[in-house]
């Protein structure tokens, strides 16, 4: 399947690799580059096609990667550039795309560049990040109403000095402060080097935080008392100067033109963003102006599996990111529960939740170990290595696991467990002699990939069945997505026709979803296809009589 007038970063699926717990090759029992690498050839069995990983850059490991300390290094925990050259080089010898996880918001506490700004209020790199002079008489009060992301305030205190720097996420991420225009300049040369090293795209990290409004006013209050997928004020403050300002919105414009300047195939930015339809679509600019091409839409986490549910999440999408625009599907990461748990670990629901991610029109982005119904289990916040852990160590732990059922984390070590391989001692995950840096999950020995490759009614079999037909259909890669009459179709049922047309060529394709825990008997629209696909056997079967029954929670993709 080809079509040369889709960029390819349109039709694509990502698969997001946490590194440190994908597959470890050196018997240290941290996963590695090289541990990718030996993992490339399942990777490209499954049917992914492009590779998220999460940072690899040099760091503390603080904050596992998200501290960077230098942007061109890598850190040894992963392995050296040579390692990293050769994954790149590996994978796209397969067919695959690398994506790299980018953090330009801020730095760790032990760049370089912050040591300088540290040093001096007179430093030549001061105004690097964001400092202010405190109030009250001997500046002990912070210089303003400023919160977090993680609740409390931002704004953190150097004794030497006596002035305040700001953090939008932990006290030891500092931001940088992008009205300086050698800070601008210094991380989009980052940018021009890691796509010219060949990597095809890049993760945004907390882009909505880029920008802080330069006048330094309080932020206004606000009843929320927890921000959302879809509002990112809370704790009771609207982040109007610390989120989503226009000028982050115009750096993306600024971003989106470096990016399209890189010589060679087309580069991809993806957003790490939050707020309602109107905000998202800012990011993503206008078709004479564009800014970021995707943005994560995580209203798909907070989804509940149910029809009505379903149906009016598509819809919206549809309507907020129509052609050109391109909707995300994302049902789990690395700061979420597993997103089986959410579905009560029952996999007959998981299985048509792949069928729904996978078939509807969007870039899906899976979770490493989703393809397997890797479970969800807690790590009390006292045993966690995550800093929110400490962050949050006050908390009751009764209290964390009920918010971890709603879909907060405040131990994300849970939704990062070694990559369940086999039933070998930790889960193939790293020799029998290492100890894994966390813990294995508990059930691994009856989930696992080598388990369920060898069974073609596994949720594994079902995801590489999917990613098969998605990658060999235009309809369903590339195509139009019009939902069917609720109204005409029995209860229960979400149905949708994926068409695509191009140079007097038609493929029709509909997707039928039961989300009931009954049967029901559809009769297929004018212009369906003569085969079937269910995902509960993940095999295929001939229509008959222009009829179609479907199974619970079965999902059946009608095929030309």
């Amino acid at each position: 399947m080809s079509d040369a007038d889709e960029p390819w970063w349109r039709r694509t699926t990502v698969y997001h690799i946490y590194p440190r717990s994908f597959a470890d090759a050196n018997g240290d029992g941290i996963g590695d580059l090289r541990g990718i690498e030996e993992k490339l050839d399942y990777l490209s069995w499954l049917g992914v096609e492009t590779l998220w990983l999460s940072p690899i850059f040099t760091s503390p490991q603080a904050d596992f990667g998200y501290d960077i300390s230098d942007h061109y290094g890598i850190a040894p925990d992963y392995g050296t550039m040579d390692d990293c050259r050769r994954v790149i080089e590996t994978a796209h010898a397969r067919g695959m795309k690398i994506v790299f996880d980018m953090v330009l918001n801020h730095t760790s506490n032990q760049h370089p560049w912050f040591l300088e700004s540290r040093a001096s209020p007179s430093g030549p790199r001061r105004d690097w990040y964001i400092w202010r002079k405190g109030r009250g008489a001997r500046g002990e009060k912070r210089p303003n109403n400023w919160r977090s992301m993680l609740g409390g305030s931002g704004w953190h205190r150097d004794e030497a000095s006596g002035e305040w720097y700001w953090a939008t996420f932990l006290p030891f991420q500092p931001d940088l402060n992008y009205r300086n225009p050698d800070v601008r300049e210094a991380m989009l040369d980052v940018v021009r080097y890691w796509l010219g090293e060949g990597v095809d795209g890049l993760r945004l990290d907390l882009f909505n935080a880029i920008y802080k409004d330069g006048s330094f006013v309080d932020n206004p209050f606000s009843f929320r008392p927890v921000p959302s997928e879809t509002n990112p004020h809370g704790f009771f403050q609207r982040h109007i100067h610390t989120l989503d300002h226009p000028d982050t919105l115009r750096f993306a414009r600024e971003l989106r033109k470096v990016v399209d300047a890189v010589p060679g195939a087309p580069r991809f930015l993806v957003g790490e963003v939050f707020g309602d339809a109107a905000t998202l679509q800012a990011y993503c600019g206008e078709p004479d102006d564009p800014g970021l091409h995707l943005v994560f839409l995580f209203q798909t986490m907070r989804t509940a599996f149910r029809a009505s549910e379903v149906r009016e999440l598509i819809a919206g999408f549809e309507g907020a990111f129509a052609d050109p625009r391109l909707p995300t599907y994302v049902f789990g990461n690395h700061d979420r529960p597993r997103f089986l748990h959410r579905l009560g670990d029952d996999t007959a629901k998981a299985k048509l939740w792949a069928t729904l991610q996978l078939t509807a029109r969007g870039v899906p982005f899976l979770y490493y170990g989703d393809e397997v119904g890797m479970g969800h289990e807690d790590v009390p916040l006292a045993q966690g290595l995550d800093p929110i852990a400490a962050r949050f160590g006050y908390v009751p732990e009764w209290l964390a696991r009920s918010l971890s059922r709603m879909g907060i984390l405040l131990n994300r070590d849970a939704s990062r467990r070694p990559m369940q391989w086999s039933d070998a001692p930790n889960a193939g995950f790293a020799e029998e002699a290492a100890t894994p840096w966390l813990p294995v999950h508990p059930r691994y020995a009856r989930v696992n990939v080598a388990k369920q490759e060898r069974d073609p009614t596994s949720l594994l079999s079902c995801y590489r069945e999917l990613l098969a037909l998605r990658a060999n259909s235009l309809a369903l890669c590339a195509g139009s997505l019009a939902l069917f009459d609720a109204g005409a179709l029995p209860e229960d049922i979400v149905g949708y026709r994926r068409v695509h047309e191009r140079h007097g060529q038609r493929e029709v394709v509909d997707v039928l979803l039961n989300f009931g825990a009954r049967s029901r008997t559809v009769t297929l629209p004018e212009g369906a296809g003569a085969r079937v696909f269910s995902n509960v056997a993940c095999e295929e079967s001939v229509v008959e009589g222009g009829r179609v029954s479907v199974r619970p929670f079965e999902g059946v993709i009608i095929l030309p």
